[in-house]
């Protein structure tokens, strides 16, 4: 009776276990697709009615390295940010919703981080179809907002996904020849400081899984980001003081 009892519930585990997994990889394959994400934008735009975002601030959008990031208003002080970061998006996603939670802002800036998705599996899209779509994304933008600035953050090198590095870094490289000749577009290099002394990316860098950026990947980050973003716009209000920040990293802070 006790070995019936077993096994029945071996078994129900198991077809538990197979329809978790049935469920999980639904849920994966869907996020290929643009709609996947509208309750997410949506939630943005419910966000906006009730709390306007400020016209002018520095918007960061992407995947879930910009989803993740959740001390980023903090860490870009005394900068005015918005973060409309949405799960494992694509660039192509991003340019679909750009009507809705890009352009609608009016930033002076933009931040952005994608194709990291685009290139890994399932979708195993190729270098030129996401510069392709990094093309697009600019074309949109500055169709619309001509004095945007627009900076891509490379796409980083990660533990889960270091087989797919080459191709990763492929299309790094593409992107950053081509952002060479535009104006008003800046490619943002994070890649050298998370490699170690071998060439190897920093595990101490990543959360649990080796995907996602921890605290340490975030501060790496903002020690890039925030200085370059603060070299172009160098004087911000912010709790009383005017701060003062050259390209050549000399600060002066002064009372207005």
């Amino acid at each position: 009776m006790a070995g019936l009892l077993m096994k029945k519930a071996l078994l129900y585990f198991l077809v538990l276990l197979l329809l978790s997994s049935a469920v999980a990889g639904y849920v994966f394959w869907s996020m290929g697709n643009a709609g996947f994400w509208e309750s997410s934008i949506r939630k943005f735009e419910a966000e906006d009615r009730v709390h306007p975002p400020k016209v002018g601030a520095i918007l960061f959008v992407g995947s879930s390295s910009i989803r993740f990031w959740n001390t980023l208003a903090r860490d870009m002080e005394p900068l005015d940010v918005v973060n409309r970061g949405f799960g494992g998006s694509q660039l192509a996603h991003v340019n679909q919703f750009a009507d809705r939670i890009v352009l609608p802002y009016r930033p002076r800036a933009i931040v952005l981080y994608a194709g990291e998705n685009d290139l890994s599996w399932p979708w195993s899209n190729s270098p030129q179809t996401v510069l392709n779509d990094f093309k697009r994304f600019v074309a949109i933008v500055h169709t619309d907002l001509p004095e945007t600035w627009i900076y891509y953050i490379s796409m980083k090198p990660c533990p889960a996904r270091w087989s797919n590095w080459t191709t990763v870094h492929q299309t790094n490289r593409m992107i950053a020849e081509f952002v060479s000749g535009q104006e008003r577009v800046q490619f943002i290099d994070v890649t050298p400081p998370m490699l170690d002394a071998h060439g190897k990316v920093r595990g101490d860098l990543f959360r649990w899984g080796g995907l996602h950026l921890n605290a340490r990947g975030y501060a790496l980050w903002t020690s890039i980001i925030r200085f370059i973003i603060l070299g172009r716009f160098p004087v911000e209000k912010a709790a009383g003081i005017v701060q003062d920040v050259k390209p050549s990293g000399e600060q002066r802070v002064r009372t207005p």
